[in-house]
């Protein structure tokens, strides 16, 4: 509306047209509210993602190190068996062959 338009206006609807841009005020602030919150929301879970996909790298960093452990583990006792059967012939016994670990 044109300044020359809302002059000729009565008090009763200008007093209508503030009524309703404040209405319509009012419901902008709640879809601004609403748009925020559903952000924030968004926010949250993209830095709970990131914090899951670290939280990943840092359990395969873990495993990979459990596993070169492990790795380095079996290498010694096979280097230990090695080493003791190849010198004689003969061979430590079986914890199988000697009972121990068997269950009564």
């Amino acid at each position: 509306m044109t300044d020359k338009e809302l002059r000729k206006l009565s008090r009763r609807d200008l007093l209508e047209l503030l009524l309703a841009q404040s209405r319509e005020q009012d419901a902008l602030k709640q879809e601004l509210a609403k748009a925020r919150e559903e952000l924030a929301k968004r926010q949250i879970c993209l830095e709970q993602a990131g914090s899951i996909a670290e939280a990943a790298l840092r359990l395969n960093g873990v495993f990979e190190a459990a596993q070169a452990a492990a790795d380095q583990y079996l290498e010694s006792i096979r280097r230990q068996q090695e080493g003791t059967g190849a010198g004689d012939g003969q061979r430590e016994p079986s914890p199988e062959s000697t009972g121990v670990g068997e269950r009564a």
